[in-house]
């Protein structure tokens, strides 16, 4: 703790408000919010120990500012603006991703359709149902329901009183009531509406019956596709049915939290339950830097709901405020921390769940670091590179006895490939089969660009250049590196692939790194990248040359012409052929023309 944090300490108000941590670049990398600032904050530098994740964060701070509020739901509103804002790094936040999807009835229309969205608006006068987690899709529920009901799918405007020409195909399938030609009253679709709302809110049995019945008769009509379709819809029903909990009411809407952490990282579960049944099972990794796991869960909550409906119970597996949760809602929710029978299953379920993923995390987590930044750091140990290589440039060429010569140059960051960096290179002045002077010209003009900071990825600067070959690619390339005068900014390998040797510039021997080794397999996963990559660019190059070379050689015929015979019939093949009348009709290919185009391919026989 330094004397700027010291000093301010001391003068910090007891009234309640949102605090900024600052790292030593004066970037924000936390933001909470107390009711009593100075005993908040200062808890954090107090000599008493920490979980490790908050420790982790305070072994950052090199300042602090903070904002007095009027009361601890203002700074609880107030954080959460500016968490948003700024997204510090040891902070709580949802990524649009886990944004799950509703189906939404509008019953402001006059005839109602269902829409699957992913964003709740309040008080829109609209219901909606879900979310819809792992193992339910909605798509699969409105077909349903479109088998069943003859609720409208299209997006047009309809009122009691407009009229279409003609009603669509779904009417002819018996999938709509159409409304858009005044077929059925506004009562009457209502009355259907209903239906689908008594579905949605848990009653299976009515839409079981009528697409049983459905099935039935398309059965007995040799339907079978129609059949088929319909048995399908019936095992979704099953399947929902499956999901139903035991000895709840089938109008119970109840979330489950439950968050479990090992003092580093972190994981919440959310057990959805809509109707009865389970809807889904959500689990969120979480590094939040408050002191207490309370707190934790308290702010996962608050920001959960931020984009997602309060339903009428939440079950947590640590006693939050549950006042100020209620008041941030907006929302007399009844929040259950002392579950017991049927509630303390479901948080049993969560718990349990929560536990199992932060393991296959922190795994995952594992393989991801020593496969990536880990392998990287293994590499600069072992090969006593002078800067950490969080950017690795791999480069080989490509062609056919010295036509068609391409380049490579894949880019790895922090030993994971970053492809949209890649780039290709066309050799211009290499004349014949001459690998040497062709990795010259590429890596010449890639470090011209980064002399000159032209182009987004030419303009970053390579940690280690990595060359696929032995010691006499390594000597041309480093001949470039001095004639930049890079030689002491960019280091340079060369990875030969007969036994996998790894030649410096330090040394005339190769450095043999060990046999599946992290470090090696990085540089081979570089190297078979770079290859890959040049030879599909070579591929291309190659085959865009076949198609047009032979066309190029029938007289007569130039670059418009020839675009324009491919693009009639798409390949050099096909214009083979076609016949005389067929390439008449190709706009710039007059009779006479035609004729000398069939006549040339059949002398090539």
């Amino acid at each position: 703790m330094n004397e700027r944090i010291k000093n301010k300490l001391k003068t910090l108000t007891t009234r309640p408000g949102v605090y900024v941590m600052r790292d030593k670049n004066g970037d924000i990398i936390y933001i909470g919010k107390a009711k009593n600032l100075k005993n908040r904050v200062s808890q954090y530098f107090h000599s008493s120990p920490k979980p490790s994740k908050v420790q982790a964060m305070v072994n950052n701070i090199d300042d602090f500012d903070y904002f007095i509020a009027m009361s601890e739901l203002d700074a609880l509103a107030l954080e959460s603006n500016l968490i948003h804002k700024h997204q510090p790094f040891y902070n709580i936040l949802l990524k649009d991703g886990k944004m799950f999807p509703y189906i939404k009835i509008d019953m402001k229309e006059d005839f109602p359709r269902l829409e699957i969205v992913r964003k709740v608006k309040k008080d829109d006068g609209a219901k909606y149902f879900g979310p819809y987690i792992a193992g339910i899709d909605p798509r699969e529920i409105l077909k349903t329901i479109s088998f069943a009901f003859k609720i409208r799918t299209c997006k047009s405007k309809i009122t009691e009183g407009s009229t279409a020409k003609r009603e669509c195909l779904n009417y002819s399938l018996g999938l709509c009531l159409a409304p858009c030609t005044g077929r059925v009253t506004k009562a009457e679709y209502a009355e259907e509406i209903k239906k689908v709302i008594r579905f949605l809110n848990g009653n299976d049995d009515e839409i079981e019956q009528i697409l049983t019945e459905k099935m039935q008769t398309a059965s007995n009509l040799q339907n079978f596709e129609r059949a088929i379709e319909l048995r399908e819809c019936l095992k979704m029903i099953a399947k929902l049915k499956q999901r139903v909990v035991a000895n709840l009411p089938k109008d119970v809407d109840k979330d489950i939290f439950a968050y479990h952490t090992d003092g580093l990282n972190g994981v919440v579960t959310v057990v959805v339950v809509r109707a009865g049944k389970i809807l889904g099972v959500a689990n969120f990794v979480q590094s939040d830097a408050e002191l207490e796991e309370a707190q934790t869960l308290f702010n996962f909550i608050a920001e959960y709901y931020g984009r997602t409906i309060v339903p009428n119970e939440i079950i947590v597996n640590y006693e939050i405020d549950e006042k100020l949760l209620r008041e941030y809602l907006g929302k007399n929710v009844k929040v259950i921390s002392n579950p017991h029978g049927v509630n303390l299953k479901l948080l049993n379920m969560a718990k349990e769940n929560a536990v199992e993923y932060l393991s296959k995390h922190l795994e995952k987590e594992k393989i991801a670091y020593s496969t990536g930044l880990g392998a990287v750091k293994q590499l600069q140990e072992k090969l006593g590179l002078r800067e950490l290589p969080t950017r690795m440039e791999c480069y080989d060429i490509s062609h056919i006895s010295g036509t068609n010569k391409v380049a490579s140059m894949v880019v790895f960051v922090d030993g994971k490939a970053d492809k949209n960096q890649y780039r290709k290179f066309k050799i211009k002045t290499v004349e014949g089969n001459n690998d040497f002077e062709s990795l010259k010209e590429a890596l010449s003009r890639r470090l011209q660009r980064y002399i000159d900071q032209n182009g987004e990825s030419f303009s970053e600067k390579p940690n280690l250049l990595v060359i696929d070959g032995g010691k006499g690619q390594l000597s041309s390339c480093y001949e470039i590196l001095q004639s930049f005068g890079l030689e002491n900014k960019i280091e340079i390998i060369s990875l030969a692939k007969r036994l996998e040797e790894v030649y410096t510039t330090k040394s005339h021997d190769p450095v043999i790194l060990k046999y599946g080794s992290a470090e090696l397999k990085l540089l081979q996963r570089i190297r078979d990248e770079a290859h890959r990559f040049a030879i599909t660019f070579h591929r291309q190059l190659r085959t865009k040359s076949q198609v047009t070379s032979e066309l190029e050689n029938v007289p007569g015929l130039g670059k418009v012409k020839i675009n324009a015979l491919l693009s009639a019939f798409g390949t050099t093949e096909n214009v083979k052929k076609a016949s005389v009348e067929e390439l008449s009709l190709v706009k710039g290919i007059n009779k006479s023309l035609a004729v000398e185009i069939k006549k040339y391919f059949d002398e090539q026989k």
